[in-house]
């Protein structure tokens, strides 16, 4: 399995018991879909593992104590400790109307109301306060807050997003 044909559920942020047990910390609003898994995919190194669960239950909010099959002492645990905890894609709840996943929308044109069709999505950028679309609009680079109240219509049957920026936000990237 490649990590490109996956999403990133979470990471494994602490042992729980000397029997081999991890706590790993959601990354999900809903954790509750994730409680009853059979197996996830462990980053070790370059590559997804496949681990098979023996048991797992849902604590505090977003934490789920796993116990792993072949995981069975202190230092099987260590040995997973800070992994990356991956599932396939097909694994992801469909999102309908104007919710979507960031990795779904990648190549997706961008309409404003006001401007007119503004380019292509090429990436989310997620490490500031809000996300931004990042848009190639002929080889200029455009960044649109992700706020609920620009976003109008995702149009999935047509790889389209409208938003409605807030006045002149569009030209100042592409009015030098």
């Amino acid at each position: 399995m490649r990590k490109q044909d996956c999403f990133y559920l979470g990471k494994i942020v602490r042992k729980h018991s000397f029997r081999g047990e991890v706590v790993a910390k959601l990354d999900t609003d809903e954790p509750e879909l994730y409680k009853n898994l059979e197996s996830v995919f462990v980053a070790l190194g370059n590559n997804l593992v496949p681990f098979f669960i023996e048991e797992s239950l849902l604590q505090k909010g977003n934490q789920l104590r796993i116990q792993f099959e072949d995981v069975e002492s202190e230092e099987d645990a260590d040995a997973i400790l800070g992994s990356e905890l991956y599932l396939p894609l097909e694994f992801l709840p469909k999102l309908t109307g104007n919710k979507f996943y960031f990795h779904e929308i990648i190549g997706f044109d961008i309409e404003d109301l006001n401007y007119g069709y503004v380019g292509v999505i090429t990436g989310v950028n997620d490490s500031s306060a809000q996300p931004l679309f990042e848009i190639d609009s002929n080889g200029a680079e455009v960044f649109i807050p992700m706020i609920d109240d620009f976003i109008k219509k995702v149009d999935r049957d047509n790889k389209k997003i409208i938003v409605e920026a807030p006045a002149g936000l569009i030209d100042l990237y592409l009015n030098n």
